[in-house]
């Protein structure tokens, strides 16, 4: 039915080029590298017969693949973006290919005794007997998103392969810099001529959310003043003895590793540091809006109070809205989930209904009025070299994603 070893080949020249995103940059796309993930996937798609295919000035794609029926019905999406995380290495990817996964540890890196434990990740042994796709220990493997990409143009190639299986106009939308907040600023949602639209975003098979965090950034500066050490006292002031006075205000029980379902967190992702000035990075995160903005108030008054504790400024804070919760814009739009649980439930997938602990381009996508809930692309541990992508989890992804299309394609446009 699917060409699975195709569909591998795919994916592992996706991740194979390097993607990341940079929080410190403000173009778009955010790095360079970028374009050659970009401009590979706009032959893709051209290569398998889609069209309108176009990339803009800032490396967005969009693409259609026109309706096969003599009927008006609703145009749905698909979108994923390319730029990998910038938490971890993303450069000289290198998968491996575990073939029959035995339900134990998986060893990533012998020379460097990195392991992918059993135990400690459980549910790798849900997978036990299928084919699973790792990094090798050096890297992340990127199937945040390329999984997604790669579901997505799998899917229309299988639709355009399969033109007995009925569908409705299905536009196709891939993004950078979603990794750093950034991913939907720059997407023309009038250009891409979608009612609503599906981020291939999620994690495990059956994931299906249209709730997700609201989020910012936090840049947190102190300054500091260097003076030579044996001539120093009374007049050096160390700014990393101040950043670690900032960090240890901020409240650790609140923090991704301890935080879970609804509960928000601070996140430390970056320290820079010198006497002169030290740099502090957080991200902001909440279900909730008001405890949002509590969490928003809490950092500004931490400054504040520091600042008036040392006498001067030695501490300055900038915070930036980065999205926000996507329920309040997709429960008058109800129907949209409703489709997708219902393509998963004819699949025998069971439906995964539950908050994202993170955000996808949906989120700011449903707010510039393109109603954008999010399914899963199958891959667990993002981010990190404990990363790793069940095979028959894309397979699922992509039969979802065609099943969707064939179930909106019975509805009426209104």
């Amino acid at each position: 039915m699917f060409d699975e070893k195709k569909i591998l080949e795919r994916f592992i020249s996706y991740v194979k080029i390097d993607s990341q995103s940079d929080p410190y940059s403000s173009d778009t796309p955010s790095t360079k590298k970028q374009w050659d993930i970009a401009n590979k996937l706009v032959r893709d798609l051209k290569q398998i017969g889609l069209s309108d295919v176009g990339i803009d000035k800032n490396a967005y794609i969009y693409a259609t693949l026109p309706s096969n029926i003599n009927r008006k019905c609703p145009t749905i999406g698909f979108i994923s973006h390319f730029d990998t995380s910038p938490d971890f290495s993303g450069t000289k990817i290198n998968p491996q290919i575990i073939n029959n996964y035995d339900g134990g540890d998986i060893t990533l890196n012998k020379k460097k005794n990195i392991i992918l434990s059993s135990e400690y990740f459980n549910e790798i042994k849900q997978y036990k007997g299928h084919t699973i796709i790792t990094t090798d220990g050096n890297t992340l493997l990127g199937s945040d998103d390329k999984a997604g990409v790669c579901e997505i143009i799998s899917a229309m190639e299988y639709l355009i392969n399969n033109p007995d299986i009925k569908h409705g106009d299905i536009k196709i939308g891939f993004t950078p810099d979603e990794e750093i907040g950034r991913g939907a600023h720059k997407f023309d949602v009038k250009k891409f001529g979608a009612d609503w639209a599906y981020t291939m975003d999620g994690s495990q098979i059956g994931e299906l959310e249209y709730e997700n965090f609201n989020a910012a950034s936090a840049l947190i500066k102190i300054k500091g003043r260097i003076v030579h050490p044996g001539y120093a006292k009374g007049k050096l002031v160390n700014s990393m003895y101040y950043a670690s006075k900032f960090i240890n205000n901020v409240p650790l029980n609140e923090s991704p590793e301890k935080t879970e379902g609804y509960e928000g967190f601070y996140h430390l992702t970056s320290i820079k540091g010198l006497v002169e000035e030290s740099e502090l990075q957080y991200i902001i995160r909440d279900h909730d809006f008001n405890k949002f903005e509590e969490r928003k108030n809490f950092l500004i008054t931490l400054v504040e109070s520091l600042n008036e504790k040392f006498n001067e400024k030695v501490f300055d804070i900038k915070i930036k809205d980065q999205y926000y919760n996507m329920k309040k814009k997709i429960e008058p739009h109800m129907h949209i989930v409703k489709i997708a649980e219902q393509a998963m439930i004819s699949l025998g997938i069971k439906p995964i209904i539950k908050p994202i602990r993170g955000g996808t381009d949906g989120s700011q996508l449903s707010y510039m009025g393109l109603p954008c809930p999010n399914i899963f692309a199958g891959g667990h541990n993002f981010h990190g070299k404990y990363e790793y992508l069940p095979v028959s989890s894309m397979i699922s992804a992509i039969k979802v994603i065609c099943k969707i299309c064939e179930i909106t394609a019975l509805e009426d446009k209104n």
